[in-house]
């Protein structure tokens, strides 16, 4: 059985290495301290470019990737691409046989193949789908 990989972008590590990055940036760009090699600020600079490009690049080290806040889901199953759905033009979704389904409040349909993904980690998306929409309160 094949995982997903879920992200809350809340864990607290994650914010840690995006703080050291930007931190990081601004102290090489800057240069607020005087090195007696000059070529130091620069190395620092590209040490906080490189973390940021270790955090954004998360969603590529796994085939099956969710991400979710409070204003939408990116979902990666079985793809080199994901799909970017707002929670708010999510109008109805459904789990049946490994398929979920997502209509969007236009009327579109987004389909998911989930087959050969564990049982429970199909459902926890589900579930995170419907209560991060107004699904759950008619």
């Amino acid at each position: 059985m094949k995982t997903v990989h879920f992200d809350n972008m809340r864990h607290w590590t994650w914010i840690a290495v995006i703080i050291l990055s930007l931190i990081l940036i601004l102290v090489g760009t800057f240069e607020l301290f005087e090195f007696e090699n000059p070529k130091l600020n620069k190395r620092i600079s590209a040490v906080g470019f490189f973390l940021q490009v270790i955090y954004f690049s998360k969603m590529f080290w796994y085939k099956n990737y969710v991400q979710w806040n409070k204003v939408g889901i990116v979902i990666k199953m079985n793809s080199l691409y994901a799909k970017s759905l707002p929670f708010i033009q999510i109008k109805k979704t459904e789990l049946n046989h490994q398929i979920l389904t997502i209509i969007k409040s236009n009327g579109k349909k987004i389909t998911f193949n989930l087959d050969g993904i564990r049982e429970s980690e199909a459902k926890r998306l589900h579930e995170i789908i419907a209560e991060n929409t107004n699904l759950n309160n008619p």
